[in-house]
């Protein structure tokens, strides 16, 4: 699960509130061992993913580089290539 997990820091333009949401998501999901959590633990599970979110959007807004931003496509693209050599291609 988190292997979906992306870096999010030092991108132009900056991750936004739906990527960060999103890792929070991905992180609770790991750490609580639910996908979906049971009604009796939704309530928990909802409130987790908002905190996580709410201090990983702070710790990105505080850190600071001197690096250039990367490009997301430049970043996708080099992913990409990653998986091709790793997995090779899928030929329909």
């Amino acid at each position: 699960m988190c292997r979906n997990i992306k870096t999010l820091f030092n991108f132009d333009p900056p991750a936004t509130d739906e990527e960060i949401q999103a890792a929070a998501l991905q992180f609770v999901r790991k750490l609580s061992g639910f996908n979906l959590p049971s009604k009796a633990n939704e309530a928990a599970f909802n409130n987790a993913i908002h905190e996580v979110a709410g201090v990983a959007k702070k710790l990105l807004d505080s850190l600071v580089t001197n690096a250039d931003p990367r490009n997301r496509e430049v970043e996708i693209e080099r992913a990409r290539i990653r998986s091709v050599k790793r997995f090779g291609t899928k030929e329909k």
